[in-house]
């Protein structure tokens, strides 16, 4: 079981508190995470990943471990503590401005 904490404005869109857990089929990724995510909450369909590309969003940022997962290729493979759901995987969303 993955853990998975969504910011706020996905929790409400998603209308779920707390953390949510999913089962990923497979090598549990970014990726699969977020296939599964939309999978269970098809309303967040287009808000972590462009659909076409399926590519993270710009203002979205990845965590697991306290380790920044944005940059790494979408299918890089979750840390143990994750896929052992002793960690959660984070999706933040990332602010700019000055």
């Amino acid at each position: 079981m993955i853990r998975v904490v969504l910011p706020a404005h996905l929790k409400m869109l998603a209308k779920v508190s707390g953390e949510v857990e999913l089962e990923v089929v497979g090598t549990a990724s970014p990726a699969s995470v977020i296939d599964a995510l939309e999978e269970r909450f098809p309303m967040l369909l287009g808000t972590i990943r462009d659909p076409l590309t399926r590519q993270r969003r710009k203002f979205v940022r990845f965590y697991a471990c306290e380790r920044d997962l944005s940059l790494e290729p979408i299918d890089v493979e979750l840390p143990d503590d994750v896929t052992r759901g002793r960690s959660p995987f984070f999706v933040i969303g990332a602010m700019a401005g000055g």
